[in-house]
C-alpha cells in the first residue's frame, strides 16, 4: 500500500506538471504522448495440473482474430463419462486490470473448480483503455458462444465436448466482471443460447456506476450513452430479460460500490424477472477481500455459498 501511495503522489505531481492527460488511480495513468502506464503489476501463471485436488487446467483461443483466450479448469475425473456443470468466469479489475492468467485468478477459479466439481472457463478478455470499451463485453460474449459451441458434442474441445453439462451452465464474476457477467445474462435473455440453459449467475462485488469510477469508465468507453448507459447502469427493462433463473449477490460493508449494489438488487427485486436473487452481507469487509485474502473466514464461508448455489438442484 505504501508503494502505491508513493506512486499516486509521483503521479499527481506529473499531472499537475502538465505531463500527464489523464490520471485514474489506482488503475492507470496516460501520458500526453498517448503512453498507457499502469500502477499495479499483473503477473501470469501457466496452466498446470494439480496434485493435491486433481484439477487440471490448460488455456484455449477463443478467436485468433482478436487473440483473446480464456484458462479451462476440470475437475477430476470420478468416470470417463461423468459431466459437470460449466461456469463462466470474468475477472475484475476496472475493465483495466488483472487477467484470467493472474496467480490471483488462477489459485481462486482453481479452488472453486475443486470445491464445486465444475468445469470453469475463465475468460482472458481484452483490456482497456488500450482496447476501448465494447471490447471485454464482446470478447466475454464470444466466450460464451464458444463454449456453447460444444452443446452437441462437436466443438473444438474435448473436455467440453465430453464433460460439459449444458443444462447447468453458470455466468460468475467480481467487480467488473460482475458488471459484464450481468451484460451476458441479458443478451442471453434478449438473444437466446442456442442448446444451452443459464441456470444462474454470481455477482461478487460487482460495478453498476455511481461512484467516482464512472468517469473512468466513460473515458474507456468512447462511445458510452452517459450515466444512464445500460451496461454502467442496468435499467428495469434489461433486468426483466436476465437469461437465467437465479442471482446470488455479495456485497462488502466497507467497498464503495456496496450502496449500488444493493441498489441492483432492489431494482431486480422489483422488476420483471421471474427468477429468484439473495444476497449476502460481508460486514467489516473491504471490496475483493476474498482474494486479497482468501484464507480469512468470510472468504471461506463466500466460497461455501457459492458452491451451495452452483450444486442446487
Amino acid at each position: 500500500m505504501e508503494h502505491l501511495h508513493s506512486l499516486h503522489e509521483k503521479a499527481k505531481l506529473e499531472k499537475s506538471n502538465g505531463q500527464l492527460s489523464h490520471l485514474f488511480f489506482p488503475f492507470f495513468k496516460i501520458y500526453q504522448d498517448g503512453r498507457v502506464e499502469r500502477f499495479m503489476h499483473t503477473d501470469h501463471v501457466p496452466p498446470s495440473d494439480d496434485p493435491l485436488t486433481g484439477v487440471r487446467s490448460k488455456d484455449v483461443i477463443i478467436s485468433p482474430e482478436t487473440g483473446v483466450s480464456a484458462r479451462l479448469f476440470i475437475p477430476k475425473l470420478p468416470n470417463p463419462n461423468c459431466k459437470f456443470p460449466l461456469l463462466i468466469y470474468i475477472h475484475g479489475g476496472g475493465f483495466s486490470i488483472q487477467s484470467a492468467f493472474s496467480t490471483s485468478y488462477n489459485h481462486y477459479v482453481k479452488s472453486l473448480v475443486a470445491e464445486a466439481n465444475v468445469i470453469a472457463l475463465s475468460v482472458d478478455y481484452r483490456l482497456a483503455p488500450e482496447h476501448p470499451i465494447p471490447a471485454c463485453y464482446d470478447d466475454s460474449w464470444a466466450a460464451v458462444q464458444w463454449a456453447a459451441s460444444h452443446a452437441n458434442g462437436d466443438g473444438p474441445d474435448t473436455w467440453l465436448n465430453n464433460h460439459a453439462d449444458f443444462s447447468r451452465v453458470f455466468f460468475a464474476g467480481d467487480s467488473a466482471g460482475g458488471n459484464i457477467s450481468n451484460t451476458l445474462a441479458v443478451r442471453v435473455g434478449s438473444s437466446g443460447l442456442p442448446g444451452v440453459k443459464v441456470v444462474g449467475v454470481v455477482l461478487v462485488h460487482p460495478y453498476f456506476g455511481g461512484t467516482g469510477d464512472d468517469q473512468m469508465w466513460q473515458y474507456m468507453c468512447p462511445n458510452h450513452g452517459g450515466l444512464e448507459d445500460p451496461r454502467l447502469k442496468p435499467g428495469a427493462e434489461d433486468l426483466a430479460r436476465l437469461g437465467c433463473e437465479r442471482v446470488l449477490m455479495f456485497v462488502a460493508e466497507k467497498d464503495h460500490l456496496r450502496p449500488v449494489a444493493w441498489d441492483y438488487y432492489e431494482k431486480l427485486k422489483k422488476s420483471e424477472w421471474k427468477g429468484t436473487v439473495e444476497i449476502v452481507e460481508n460486514h467489516g469487509e473491504e471490496h475483493v477481500f476474498h482474494l486479497m485474502n482468501p484464507k480469512c473466514e468470510n472468504a471461506a464461508g463466500l466460497m461455501k455459498k457459492i458452491v451451495s448455489f452452483l450444486n442446487q438442484e
